[in-house]
């Protein structure tokens, strides 16, 4: 039984080492500059849905408020991008509204290591306050997916109406240089959409070592009966804070390489539509199977890419009507469909092609 595991195991890592080998070396030659640079917003979404999929489907966490960690992890990047002016200057649009000193809190930003870090420790650490608040006081299920799409309100307000800080509606845009690279030529670009592929893969292996082993099964036990989980010793809120805080880290790396391949991050990062999109990719795709977030993620926004393009009047109803589909046919998603009714079906058209051969086999032995 082990050698079988550990044999499903090197078949699984050696799958993802080979999709992401072919990502690096072959998507390049393949698409242009600007489908490159879309399939590299779309990974990094993907990152931020494998997140999602970590407290819903194996911890029962909806969270309806992810975009407000990606956006603190994009603010964070972009802060530092904005910087990257002759000493002395203050970024662009800060002239705008008569600020004469930088902030004393956009100072560390001048650091990129400090950036770089803080795309993911602030996400983390907000989440962990919010859900330690929240958890401590066992507000679960419906409660809790209110709670925190309220929250993307209080920040989706905040960040729109500091004009002086974070240039309100517009955002953070326009970014130049960053270690003396020009942002938006192909080459720096590339670099983003390497590195986006790297950590798309380090946060699937990091999900899927979580779901996996002890703790995997005290998360997949909360959500299926947390109650019972209590009286059994465990202490259901210390897990739920830690889940919920690695994925608010999770999407707040999301945000950062988002933000760096899009050129640009705003307060709709902090809309309530961006989040529930966000689950959306994850049932989409199969919620509890970490591979059907990146596929839900993929398959919505390239099929909202293609809609948009080739019916630009008419392509939310073709999104709408998707996701219908996709509710009442494929209500386990994608994933979890091929799991149960996908190798069945297979299995049983296989069944059918093979009766005629047998059958005159049959009739020629007689």
């Amino acid at each position: 039984m082990k050698l079988k595991g550990g044999k499903s195991i090197l078949i699984e890592v050696g799958l993802v080492i080979a999709i992401a080998l072919v990502l690096i070396f072959i998507m390049p030659v393949i698409l242009s500059d600007f489908r490159l640079n879309l399939l590299g917003r779309f990974l990094s979404l993907a990152i931020v849905a494998l997140g999602i999929d970590l407290i819903w489907g194996y911890t029962g966490l909806l969270s309806l408020g992810h975009g407000i960690f990606f956006g603190l992890g994009g603010y964070a990047i972009a802060m530092h991008l904005k910087l990257q002016v002759p000493e002395g200057e203050l970024p662009d649009f800060m002239g705008l509204y008569g600020v004469t000193e930088l902030p004393e809190f956009w100072e560390p930003f001048h650091s990129f290591r400090f950036a770089a870090i803080a795309t993911f420790l602030i996400p983390t650490v907000f989440a962990g306050l919010l859900g330690y608040l929240v958890f401590r006081n066992r507000i679960r299920g419906v409660y809790f997916s209110i709670l925190t799409q309220a929250a993307t309100i209080v920040f989706f307000n905040f960040f729109n109406g500091q004009q002086k800080l974070f240039n309100g509606t517009n955002g953070l845009i326009d970014f130049t240089t960053l270690f003396k690279l020009k942002v938006s030529e192909y080459s720096t670009q590339y670099i983003f959409y390497n590195l986006t592929i790297v950590f798309l893969v380090l946060t699937y292996f990091l999900c899927r070592w979580l779901t996996s082993g002890r703790f995997g099964r005290v998360l997949i036990a909360i959500r299926d009966d947390e109650s019972r989980v209590r009286f059994s010793g465990y202490n259901p809120t210390d897990f739920k804070v830690l889940v919920f805080a690695v994925s608010g880290a999770i999407a707040g790396i999301a945000g950062a390489f988002y933000t760096l391949q899009s050129g640009s991050v705003s307060p709709k990062t902090m809309e309530i539509a961006f989040s529930i999109e966000m689950v959306i990719w994850v049932a989409v795709g199969g919620r509890g199977t970490l591979v059907g977030a990146i596929l839900g993620t993929l398959l919505v926004n390239y099929a909202r890419t293609f809609f948009s393009e080739q019916f630009a009047e008419f392509w939310l109803f073709f999104q709408g009507a998707l996701f219908l589909i996709v509710v009442t046919v494929l209500p386990d998603g994608v994933i979890g469909w091929l799991r149960s009714e996908g190798i069945e079906l297979i299995k049983k058209k296989r069944k059918v092609s093979t009766y005629p051969a047998l059958e005159e086999s049959e009739v020629q032995g007689d």
